[in-house]
């Protein structure tokens, strides 16, 4: 019980080993075991179980370690089932299933069919100049070998049956082939390509697919390109206005939320129901670089950014591990997440269901089996479901950004979209774009594309994708790829106040235009009570001067803020400014 862990942590470690010294002086072979997990409706969660679990985890694997004795992990095929633990700790027989299959798996060494994590398939790019790890699953102690550009490798299949070997960066370029043999079976991985290997992933924005978007049918009928490969992963049901029926609530609960799938060449056929802002995005990069574009699609719509976010991370973040408790009543939640989970999970029996809109659920279904995939980066549409609290989203997006790059390995570069523009019941939008703005200084390696100019007044999904894919492309260009192009349209940069005039500066841009040559719009000026009114701007070059007659000492300056966003600022790119205002 961790409850004793103050008490006899120094005497654990030599406790433990003397025990097992007891048991091997008979002869037996010794195995010792991780925790099973403890979640967050444990009494005692936050008071300290959950700190020194952790603490004692460590040093079990230290033990095993030191004493040369197998470590089976019961910690892991469990930790994404907090929905196996009714009372948080002592799992349902459907986890003691689990558990028993886990020990079994590592001391019988039964032979187990060769696998391949599923990521790998024909028709795959792998990324460039970045070391490739291939992984999956086979017999304890058995030896895969694998032979990939004329190198073979081999794996001794670990306890839990997992295997995984690592090849030197390649260049660019192909076709290569992938041959796996385990002694018993052998398979052929085959039409691989090296490039560069973008996620896709979001809410239903990213997942849009490219046939409706505004003025497909041109970009369709070009679409077939071998040297663009989609990996589009789509979920078993939509979080649509339905119910679900036993067997999706059953597989959403074993984390089996996603089809299978595998990777395929881009064609009218594929392109066509991929997301239209990643295939927009992937094929601009094609068409600069030169080289193969790999994109996988995980996003989902309605999900929230806390459902992208792992769970040790929400569990040990003092802000966002109240997300985790009573969630169908939680405040943090916005209401429509809440009302469309208990509509889709409405006939559930199990009253630990899971959904995906459900802290850490997205990321223990859609990252955590690819985070092992190497990629050149991440381009990110979502905000809708979280823009109702501004504040505590400025807590979870950094978070989420940290979680992926923990996972990954790398400081990843984070391409996001800023929220477009929509006119009724979006009340918090003008401050949820700006927020996302500022939020450009909070994230190392990120980058914001904006998109309040092609909005749609009464469609959270505005049809204009390419615009949004393209402009992701260019920030890809210039940050990742060091290409000499424009990036980013006007970003609010500081302000001076000269007399009765706010004169506002902005990055990115040589000079300032107006995208219909009329007066800019949009822009407003408070005095020191924050009673905002429309004021005159005037532009001069690179920098915005704006006064109201009605405004004699100004001190705070807004541009963009309606929900439905008719700003009309743009550079010579004719890149349009974000949503700014000068207020912290």
């Amino acid at each position: 019980d961790p409850r004793n862990w103050p008490r006899y942590r120094d005497e654990f470690n030599q406790d433990y080993k003397e025990l097992i010294d007891t048991f091997e002086e008979k002869g037996a072979e010794v195995w010792i075991c991780k925790m099973t997990p403890i979640f967050h409706q444990h009494p005692r969660f936050k008071s300290g179980t959950r700190d020194w679990f952790w603490q004692i985890q460590k040093e079990i694997e230290r033990v095993a370690e030191t004493s040369e004795v197998g470590l089976i992990d019961l910690h892991t095929p469990l930790y994404s089932r907090p929905d196996l633990f009714p009372d948080a700790l002592h799992p349902t027989a459907e986890g003691a299933t689990i558990l028993a299959n886990t020990v079994y798996t590592a001391i019988s060494k039964e032979y187990a069919e060769l696998q391949i994590a599923p990521i790998f398939s024909d028709n795959m790019v792998l990324q460039r100049n970045k070391p490739i790890a291939i992984w999956g699953k086979g017999t304890p102690n058995s030896e895969v070998t694998i032979t990939f550009n004329n190198t073979t490798k081999s794996s001794i299949v670990l306890a839990d049956g997992s295997w995984e070997v690592t090849f030197p960066a390649m260049p660019s370029g192909g076709i290569h082939s992938i041959i796996f043999d385990d002694g018993a079976t052998s398979k052929t991985i085959t039409n691989i390509l090296i490039g560069e290997v973008w996620l896709c992933s979001g809410q239903s924005n990213m997942a849009f697919q490219l046939k409706d978007s505004h003025k497909a049918l041109a970009t369709i009928e070009n679409a077939d390109n071998n040297q663009i490969r989609l990996y589009d992963m789509k979920e078993i049901a939509a979080t649509n206005n339905i119910e679900w029926d036993e067997a999706i609530l059953r597989k959403t609960n074993q984390l089996k939320y996603y089809k299978p799938t595998s990777w395929v060449e881009s064609t009218k056929e594929s392109a066509s129901i991929f997301s239209a802002v990643g295939y927009y995005f992937g094929a601009m990069l094609q068409k600069e670089l030169g080289v193969p574009i790999g994109l996988i699609n995980n996003a989902i719509g309605g999900s929230t950014t806390e459902s992208w976010i792992d769970r040790h991370t929400i569990e040990h973040n003092p802000v966002l591990v109240d997300l985790l408790y009573n969630w169908s009543k939680n405040d943090f939640i916005d209401n429509w997440v809440r009302s469309r989970a208990a509509l889709n999970i409405k006939q559930a029996k199990d009253p630990h269901q899971r959904h995906p809109y459900h802290p850490a659920y997205l990321y223990e279904s859609a990252i955590a089996p690819i985070n092992n995939f190497n990629i050149a980066g991440v381009i990110w549409y979502q905000g809708e479901s979280n823009a109702h609290n501004v504040e505590h989203h400025e807590v979870l997006l950094p978070a989420m950004v940290e979680s992926w790059r923990k996972a990954w390995g790398e400081q990843l570069p984070f391409y996001y979209t800023q929220l477009s523009s929509m006119k009724y019941g979006r009340e918090t939008w003008g401050h949820f774009r700006d927020s996302q703005r500022r939020l450009l200084d909070k994230i190392p390696l990120s980058a914001m594309a904006v998109t309040s100019d092609v909005g749609a007044e009464n469609d959270v999904h505005p049809s204009q994708k390419r615009e949004v894919g393209e402009r992701l492309a260019r920030w890809a260009l210039a940050d990742t790829y060091n290409r000499d192009i424009v990036k980013s349209g006007p970003l609010f940069d500081n302000i001076k106040i000269v007399d009765n005039k706010i004169v506002v500066t902005f990055r990115h841009t040589k000079k300032l235009y107006t995208s219909d040559n009329k007066p800019v719009r949009e822009v407003e000026i408070a005095g020191r009570d924050k009673i905002y009114r429309p004021a005159n701007a005037i532009i001069i070059g690179n920098s915005l001067h704006v006064s109201s007659n009605k405004v004699a000492q100004p001190q705070y300056v807004r541009y963009g803020w309606n929900s439905f966003s008719e700003g009309n600022l743009v550079n010579e790119a004719s890149l349009p400014a974000s949503t700014f205002s000068n207020e912290n």
